[in-house]
């Protein structure tokens, strides 16, 4: 059977902070970078609900090399119209030091209904994502790969940690950025769909019964996009630079592709629970890729990067034909170096102070491109 990879394009999402060139502090730029992007790249760039956020989105990639030109595109250029109006960049997944209490919220209908609904858990959620959508051919298909690559979601998400600190203080955690989110509903790994229709029928359900308003407010860590032909990753921390967003862009791929290989010759991917992923993802947060995850064949613990090794040759069969071998090589690099919230912890032990560690968010923002 000759299997069309062609499929699984790709879509990166990341979410920026904007900072004060001097203090290193957040600062909400009043949508005005936003405005001055628009003129450049149209809609690929957008507002976020707090003011010292910017949102960007890559146009349909065919792979991942055209991801990486888009991305690494995508900063140069937020980062240039920053520098004109007196602003800075950075890719954390929190902000070192910075307290959500300052920061404004952007006037806009969806924000307000948002913060109107959640509240406190709303105008805290001051914290940056990376979601890469994969492209599927069907919806159906799109539904049997998502329920089989939730149990990798730990295992990368360990490998994008990088928001340790909160409000000045050293969280204990590689990861606090899920620990923020985790405040919203509809947040975390999701339980399996039998079908397509199961899931459009929960969503349905929610919209008849006013839990919420559009498809759009599921905010899992993966989900099958509700208006186009994806699978959207949501559970990793923005990266500090491109080469790891791209990386973890094209394990995200090269899983989807995998899984479906193995569909095409009527095999798949053991399906575990919600509560037994929940286990791992929770380890991956606290330790990043220091800690150790459950292998739930073997029913024992395993030393992270062994199973971060062990997912690379699990899909090592596939990558040449996606033509994303020399982009996750990467990951052994990102393995030896430590992950954005080990880098950011190491500037801290050496400097104890954070303002240096904002500092170093801000000068790796272009690095490597």
């Amino acid at each position: 059977m000759n299997l069309n990879y062609k499929s699984f394009t790709l879509g990166v999402e990341e979410e920026y902070m904007v900072l004060d060139p001097k203090t290193h502090e957040l600062k909400s730029h009043e949508q005005k970078i936003v405005h001055e992007g628009q003129k450049v790249i149209k809609d690929k760039v957008k507002a976020e609900m707090h003011q010292a956020v910017v949102e960007v989105g890559t146009d349909i990639c065919k792979d991942v090399d055209e991801a990486y030109q888009d991305v690494a595109t995508l900063r140069k250029t937020i980062s240039g119209i920053a520098d004109s109006l007196g602003f800075a960049m950075g890719a954390s997944g929190t902000h070192p030091f910075s307290h959500w209490e300052s920061q404004l919220i952007t006037d806009h209908v969806r924000y307000n209904e948002i913060v109107n609904e959640l509240q406190e858990a709303a105008r805290s959620n001051l914290i940056f994502g990376l979601h890469v959508h994969v492209g599927m051919q069907t919806r159906e298909m799109a539904n049997h790969i998502a329920n089989s690559t939730r149990y990798f979601l730990p295992h990368i998400y360990a490998l994008s940690t990088n928001s340790p600190f909160w409000e000045g203080r050293s969280t204990g955690y590689k990861s606090f950025r899920t620990k923020v989110f985790d405040k919203f509903p509809r947040t975390g790994i999701p339980d399996a769909f039998d079908s397509i229709e199961s899931y459009d029928n929960y969503i349905k359900l929610l919209v008849k019964t006013n839990c919420i308003d559009n498809a759009k407010k599921i905010w899992w860590d993966l989900r099958v996009h509700p208006y186009f032909n994806t699978v959207e990753f949501r559970i990793c921390d923005v990266p500090m630079t491109v080469d790891e967003t791209i990386a973890i862009t094209a394990l995200f791929q090269a899983i989807c592709a995998k899984i479906y290989k193995l569909r095409s010759q009527n095999m798949n991917f053991i399906q575990y629970s919600r509560a037994l992923l929940n286990e791992n993802k929770w380890r991956a947060s606290r330790y990043g890729i220091d800690g150790r995850l459950i292998d739930f064949g073997k029913e024992e613990e395993v030393n992270t990067r062994v199973l971060i090794y062990e997912l690379l040759d699990f899909v090592d069969d596939v990558v040449d034909e996606l033509g994303s071998r020399h982009r996750l090589a990467y990951v052994h690099k990102m393995l030896e170096q430590g992950t954005g919230a080990d880098r950011q912890l190491d500037v801290f032990v050496q400097t104890k102070n954070l303002t240096k560690v904002a500092a170093y968010i801000q000068e790796q923002y272009l690095a490597g491109v």
